[in-house]
């Protein structure tokens, strides 16, 4: 396992927690360093594809939050669940197509897609436009 550093949480709370062969990852937004790189409600009045890059960070975050609690000889193996919180405005109703973005890097990651719940929320941590959430399984290297 390569040394991964996990995104900075901003609060009380640990980025990812293992339960037996599963990692559960907390919520994770489109951070660079401890910055949101986007904020604002997503709205029908931009193009889907402006939330594009803010799905993947914040998914490759979760990844990598999933990777410092690996021990010796572990691997991620699957997603099983996906979780992502949208900041929108009331009439945006495009919901599942902003969530293919982070299925898309999960899926390039393991091969196939999780289930997924995408819910619209009234405000995220900071103004992000979007927050992910992971349940990850792993096993050992053979």
């Amino acid at each position: 396992m390569t040394a991964t550093s996990a995104p900075i949480p901003q609060g009380n709370y640990v980025p990812a927690k293992r339960f037996g062969n599963l990692i559960y990852v907390s919520g994770m937004t489109p951070r660079d360093k401890g910055v949101l790189t986007q904020v604002g409600k997503i709205s029908e009045t931009e193009p889907i594809s402006h939330y594009r890059s803010s799905a993947e960070l914040a998914t490759r975050n979760a990844l990598r939050a999933a990777e410092t609690v690996l021990l010796e000889g572990e691997v991620l193996t699957d997603a099983v669940s996906l979780t992502v919180y949208l900041n929108t405005t009331p009439e945006f109703t495009a919901h599942a197509m902003i969530a293919d973005f982070a299925s898309e890097v999960l899926a390039k990651a393991f091969g196939s897609v999780p289930s997924r719940a995408a819910v619209g929320v009234n405000s995220l941590p900071g103004g992000a436009p979007l927050e992910i959430s992971v349940v990850l399984g792993l096993s050992q290297i053979e």
